[in-house]
């Protein structure tokens, strides 16, 4: 990957810090148990590696005994480090400016390491190597990433695709050359981390979890994704348009009430 892809990589997320950290979802539990049970034991040591605004980072607090939250987008990471202090700056969790082939870590230091819906920003075998350095033997690397959209009604899942779909288009016929974000697919992480050699043992594994959630949230999930930010950067002001087309028909789809929508997640992981 080059520098210029990689520096474009990192600034695609520069500007909507607080919109992602208000609104995206929390990590479910039932990854903090898998990766548990499948280690045997309560983690030393987790980097959670392309951290964004620390939401994949907290949950480990009163289940590792050290967390380190590594994220190379100054405004993701000052968000993490506020709330860092607005909860009493718990000692064993840091967050640290970082890039994922060049970890500020020590050989067979970590026990885990995680990639919460950022594996895909990442060159995957230079960062595999590196991943695959700082664990420990049996120590586990696992990318887990949403399903998007979250499951609620299908006339309003369909406008959220659209929605998305427009500013992906967008984002493509107004970026200069040389000025586009790179996403490797996630359907191929897999793939990856057995390519690379370095685990012994690899699957995947699907969950999903429950959250609450009123029209404003679920409108501002999808504003939160980077192609329609990165689209309104551009000056694409249909999309403001059609956003504002979709945060209507959410509120029409809610009806005033609160509702339950459902997270999938998807979940390739690696035992070194």
């Amino acid at each position: 990957m080059s520098e210029q892809i990689r520096q474009n990589n990192i600034e695609r997320f520069t500007g909507f810090s607080d919109l992602y950290d208000q609104n995206r979802p929390k990590a479910p539990v039932d990854l903090i148990d898998i990766l548990t049970m499948y280690l045997e034991r309560r983690p030393e040591v987790v980097a959670d590696v392309g951290c964004g605004t620390g939401l994949s980072s907290f949950i480990w607090l009163e289940r590792a005994n050290q967390i380190v939250g590594i994220e190379p987008n100054d405004d993701m990471r000052a968000v993490a480090i506020n709330r860092w202090k607005e909860v009493g700056k718990p000692q064993q969790l840091e967050f640290v400016k970082g890039l994922s082939y060049e970890l500020p870590l020590e050989a067979s230091s970590v026990d885990l390491v995680t990639c919460s819906q950022s594996f895909h920003w990442m060159d995957p075998q230079p960062t595999l190597q590196e991943f695959a350095r700082v664990l420990r033997p049996g120590g586990i690397f696992a990318a887990y990433d949403c399903d998007w959209p979250p499951v609620v009604l299908p006339e309003l899942e369909q406008a959220y695709v659209e929605l998305t779909k427009l500013a992906d288009q967008r984002v493509s016929e107004l970026s200069e050359t040389g000025k586009e974000a790179y996403k490797w697919p996630k359907d191929q992480h897999l793939q990856q981390i057995r390519k690379s050699g370095l685990f012994r043992y690899s699957r995947e594994i699907v969950f999903h979890h429950w959250e609450d959630c009123d029209a404003d949230r679920y409108a501002n999930l999808a504003l939160s994704q980077g192609g329609v930010q990165t689209a309104l950067k551009l000056g694409a002001d249909e999309i403001l348009t059609a956003a504002e087309q979709f945060r209507k028909r959410v509120k029409q789809g809610f009806g005033g009430e609160r509702r339950r929508i459902l997270f999938g997640y998807r979940m390739r992981l690696g035992v070194k």
